[in-house]
């Protein structure tokens, strides 16, 4: 069977992955010279109090290469395909530090998948191919089937403020600024492994709405759409907003992924959003 390799940026519950033997691959977390793997040295809980707490915002890492070593040594003893479900390459490293990992291991089989996303979508993508392969497909059949679902993939998000994207570069702290002092709440979207701006809104609530609203647009539901929720100290409001997309939307069971810290670390606290696929143009899947 092929081992499907998953890290904390896809937000699903570790209980969840361990059930599925899905190895997790951490994130590192960095407040000043102390470094923090985000699986059991740091979960979302501790980050944000140490966040709330910190003079300066921590940085972020890739995972370094030999936290891969044991999983592909395992699949080497087995002899076993890997597919690495990888967050986007134009955000993060992991794609790179897989990779890298990968060059030692040249008799194995391994394929490492930048899938141009982060958080619920990514998760979506990991319980895919793990599906795939617990039910015996290849690594080229799980590949293609990543490979077909990556581009139509989005997510639509947004923050409660906009200081940590501005601390952390992503935006201008001018553009911050004005659009604090207008109380204007952007709507935030992955697009092409990136984070771009989508629209804006003058309210929290009216943003929520918009959510739902493209939601409702662009999701045809159906369990295809994979459609989530995902949410960093917002459960509530996310509750919500699961409501109201089932009210909107055709789908049943729509979870809820918690942001992880290497995530928070950009978004920060109360972030909230939505992510799906949309249908492929020549119908269903």
């Amino acid at each position: 069977m092929t081992i499907i390799v998953a890290d904390t940026t896809c937000g699903l519950p570790r209980e969840l992955l361990a059930q599925r033997g899905i190895p997790l691959i951490p994130q590192v977390v960095m407040f000043g010279e102390e470094a923090f793997h985000d699986d059991n040295e740091l979960d979302t809980a501790a980050f944000l109090q140490k966040l709330k707490a910190a003079k300066e915002l921590p940085k972020t890492a890739a995972p370094e290469p030999p936290l891969y070593y044991p999983v592909f040594e395992k699949a080497r003893k087995q002899g076993e395909s890997v597919v690495v479900v990888a967050p986007t390459g134009k955000a993060s490293g992991t794609v790179r530090s897989a990779q890298t990992a990968a060059l030692e291991f040249s008799d194995v089989d391994i394929r490492v998948v930048d899938t141009l996303t982060i958080s619920c979508n990514l998760g979506s993508l990991v319980l895919v191919a793990d599906d795939m392969a617990k039910a015996g497909k290849s690594a080229d059949e799980i590949v293609v089937k990543l490979e077909e679902m990556i581009p139509r993939g989005r997510i639509y998000f947004l923050v409660d403020t906009l200081e940590y994207l501005a601390k952390g570069g992503r935006i201008g702290g001018a553009k911050r600024l004005v659009a604090e002092m207008l109380e204007i709440k952007p709507i935030l979207q992955v697009k092409d492994g990136q984070v771009e701006s989508f629209e804006q809104q003058r309210t929290k609530k009216r943003a929520l709405a918009r959510l739902v609203e493209v939601a409702a647009e662009q999701c045809s539901g159906g369990e295809s759409a994979h459609l989530c929720v995902l949410q960093v100290e917002a459960e509530e409001e996310a509750e919500v907003l699961v409501a109201e997309l089932k009210s909107k939307v055709n789908v049943e069971d729509i979870p809820i992924y918690e942001l992880p810290p290497a995530i928070v670390v950009h978004a920060g606290p109360r972030a909230m959003g939505v992510g799906f696929f949309v249908q492929p143009s020549g119908g269903m899947v």
